[in-house]
């Protein structure tokens, strides 16, 4: 534990920042609250959700790294900028210490007022709502360790309208071209991408169509890899600490073997063989270029980049697309190709069915589900009769022109214009009255026997008559 020096700033005195890199100085009892933050970290089995937390709360995540330390294969040399993401800060420490709020005296309307602040921010609902959950359970846990008077989360939340039972996603659905082209546009070596970063690209891509989750994919290890019934899996550890097996597709495979073989070249290729170096099987399955386990915000970026060289058909979803956005796709593809929702339950590891449902429910819809397409088709017929019955009408009135000058020739070629006209159910007067006429009046028998012929097609149909 860091030595804390008092920092004065009005009516609070704080200590400054110490080992856990928080905002600024906000406990006069800041080792009691490091070590009750450890502790309750250290609750939780998964390190996606240790992190994950760390995000909503505004802790550094190189001190939450630091409570379970991996070895390193390589030590970097440096390290690039860590992406703070966009709302860091408003996550509820940092929030407390903008409000010259301390945390452990907080209250209900002061939760209340954060909650308003982040909706006003344009912070989205599940982000919200996210956050406020993981401060509940902070609270909760300071409540029973007596740091806490009590839990200022507890209060009726129907007011704040974080529920999304009736929402549409706005999330992105992918067609299964998009992910293709995704897929594609990864695997080009370009102007600062190597092959093996290239490949990493694809095989990052790949797991997402598994239907994993980003803090789920930077936390596999190689030894996650497996073989189980026969097939190639991983061992994934998901919310709650809970463990599922996640076949690999093919593509999948084939797209994490040539990027494993490739890593593995350059490694040996490289680096020599150190008696402390981790072994293989516990380190990431996907590493940075120093060997590292990867940032999640580094690989929205990485996804947003290779969709940004995808192309027109990836244009307008490029600044909307993440990890999450994949995984979905896999959820709807799998729900209207007919797999049954348990199965696809289990796949991407949602606590119930109906957490499943909801989202392929949620989901924009393939537009085959949709009613537009038929509802256009009775517009485009009626649009369709309307232009026929004037260019019909039209054709009525060259054809009594050509019957006046009597000349045989151009009366042939009218009737020919009318008789392909002539598709539709609905026939001007006019043109039935100018066939009458014409095979009244005229005398060139094929003039008269194709006016003859045509009218009789167009009595035939009981239809309407204009």
């Amino acid at each position: 534990m860091s030595t804390v020096t008092p920092v004065d700033h009005g009516e609070l005195t704080v200590p400054a920042p110490g080992a856990m890199d928080l905002p600024s100085a906000l406990f006069s009892e800041l080792a009691e609250l490091e070590r009750l933050l450890r502790d309750w970290l250290l609750g939780y089995t998964s390190r996606a959700t240790r992190l994950s937390y760390a995000d909503a709360l505004g802790i550094s995540r190189t001190w939450v790294t630091s409570l379970t330390p991996e070895p390193s294969p390589r030590p970097s040399r440096a390290a690039p900028p860590v992406r703070t993401g966009k709302f860091r800060h408003l996550a509820w420490f940092r929030w407390c210490d903008q409000a010259r709020l301390h945390p452990l005296a907080v209250t209900s309307t002061d939760v209340k007022q954060w909650q308003q602040e982040l909706a006003h921010a344009g912070v989205p609902k599940s982000t919200r709502a996210h956050r406020l959950a993981v401060v509940g359970k902070l609270y909760g846990y300071l409540w029973e360790h007596g740091a806490v008077p009590g839990d200022p989360t507890s209060f009726d939340r129907s007011g704040l309208g974080l529920s999304r039972s009736h929402d549409t996603s706005a999330t992105v659905v992918l067609t299964a071209g998009q992910v293709e082209l995704l897929l594609h546009t990864a695997a080009r070596v370009r102007r600062g991408v190597s092959e093996l970063m290239a490949l990493r690209a694809v095989a990052l891509t790949a797991l997402f169509t598994l239907g994993l989750r980003v803090g789920e994919v930077t936390g596999l290890n190689r030894g996650d890899l497996h073989q189980n019934r026969g097939r190639k899996a991983l061992r994934v550890l998901g919310k709650g600490g809970k463990s599922r097996v996640v076949y690999l597709s093919e593509l999948a495979d084939n797209a994490l073997t040539a990027y494993l073989a490739e890593r593995d070249r350059w490694s040996r290729a490289s680096v020599l063989s150190l008696p402390h170096q981790v072994a293989s099987h516990s380190a990431p399955l996907i590493v940075t270029r120093d060997g590292g386990r990867m940032n999640p915000r580094d690989i929205w970026a990485l996804l947003r980049r290779v969709a940004a060289a995808g192309g027109p058909e990836l244009a307008d979803v490029a600044n909307a697309l993440g990890p999450h956005v994949v995984r979905h796709f896999y959820v709807t593809s799998a729900a209207e190709g007919g797999a049954d929702m348990t199965h696809v339950q289990a796949d991407v590891g949602h606590a119930s069915v109906e957490t499943t449902q909801r989202v392929y429910n949620q989901a924009a819809r393939d537009p085959s589900r949709s009613a537009v397409d038929i509802v256009e088709a009775t517009l485009l017929r009626a649009r369709n009769e309307r232009t026929s019955v004037t260019a019909l009408s039209d054709a009525a009135d060259d054809l009594a022109r050509a019957a006046a000058t009597g000349d045989p020739v151009e009366l042939l070629h009218q009737l020919q214009e009318v008789d392909r006209l002539c598709t539709g159910p609905v026939v001007p007067d006019a043109v039935v009255a100018c066939l009458d006429e014409i095979a009244r009046a005229q005398t060139h028998p094929r003039v008269v026997g194709h006016a003859r012929a045509l009218l009789e097609r167009v009595s035939r149909p009981a239809g309407p008559r204009w």
